[in-house]
């Protein structure tokens, strides 16, 4: 179902889940490219900008938070953008469908924007998808915080599950956002007119690709401190695990002479001194002087 919100010559027009009417409306009364009514029917496409003469088709992924499984999924966001109206369609980013039922419950809301412009709306969309991506990203930069502080702690398991979990999410948000940087820095360049004056959104539109670029940034620093406490974790792991074989192999050197000892008196033949009472003792003594022995001589190779 399509909804209209109306404000003077500017209409923006939400379909949250598009029908194939629905589609074939807005294509007889817009004219949009057919290729571009066919990419709306579909919810796997990469992020790009059209441009035409009378219209921009915008696609852009946006990250979304499942808290359910804990991991970052991409939202397609599809914007239909001309002189004087704004169309986003399909299962978008939920920032979309809840600004659009700001305006629709406070429709005079729309002139406390830049002006009462396809510019401004399509301006505040994407300034409000970048502000809650931010804070998506600063959740996992918190994440990350939390196992840099938990990474000594003896629950290696519940560590090793975070940073899994972790690298999955930043190498999702990396996913999401490079392909379309490109796309962002076509505002900046003036490849991308709009219809307002270029003084009157040349700063607006710096500021959305400033935000961009920083949030790329700060996604690939995480990628590189997740991937280095991932390391230093590692290294801890094998160093209890070296520490824990050398305790044992300690243990094996030691008992291997005592084994020796042992297996001889143990053997059913005749041996040296069997029937005297003292050999038990001696035998005992002998293994005692020969750990005493062992320790020392680790000790003094500092193996121990």
């Amino acid at each position: 179902m399509i909804e209209t919100l109306t404000f003077e010559k500017l209409k923006w027009l939400h379909i949250q889940n598009p029908a194939d009417e629905d589609l074939d409306i807005l294509q007889k009364e817009y004219h949009f490219h057919p290729l571009d009514i066919e990419d709306c029917r579909s919810y796997t496409q990469r992020p790009k900008i059209d441009i035409y003469d009378d219209y921009y088709f915008l696609i852009l992924h946006f990250p979304h938070f499942d808290n359910l499984k804990r991991f970052v999924k991409a939202k397609e966001v599809k914007i239909f953008w001309g002189k004087d109206y704004i169309i986003t369609i399909g299962q978008a980013h939920w920032v979309v469908e809840d600004l659009f039922n700001y305006y629709k419950r406070n429709p005079n809301a729309i002139f406390d924007l830049i002006s009462c412009s396809s510019d401004a709306v399509l301006y505040t969309i994407l300034n409000r998808l970048i502000n809650e991506s931010y804070f998506l990203i600063n959740q996992v930069g918190q994440e990350i915080d939390e196992i840099n502080r938990n990474l000594f702690s003896k629950n290696a398991e519940k560590t090793i599950e975070k940073i899994s979990v972790i690298r999955k999410n930043v190498i999702q948000l990396n996913t999401i956002f490079k392909p379309q940087l490109r796309v962002f820095h076509k505002f900046e360049s003036g490849e991308i007119k709009g219809y307002e004056s270029k003084e009157d959104m040349e700063d607006y539109w710096g500021n959305i690709l400033d935000q961009y670029q920083k949030m790329f940034d700060l996604v690939e620093d995480y990628g590189e401190l997740i991937e280095g406490l991932s390391h230093t974790f590692d290294s801890l792991q094998t160093n209890k695990t070296n520490e824990i074989m050398r305790i044992l192999t300690f243990i094996s050197t030691i008992m291997l002479p005592l084994s020796v000892i042992s297996g001889i008196y143990g053997m059913n033949v005749a041996l040296p001194f069997m029937h005297n009472g003292w050999v038990f003792g001696g035998i005992i003594g002998l293994m005692v002087v020969v750990v005493v022995g062992f320790i020392f001589y680790f000790k003094r190779k500092r193996w121990l």
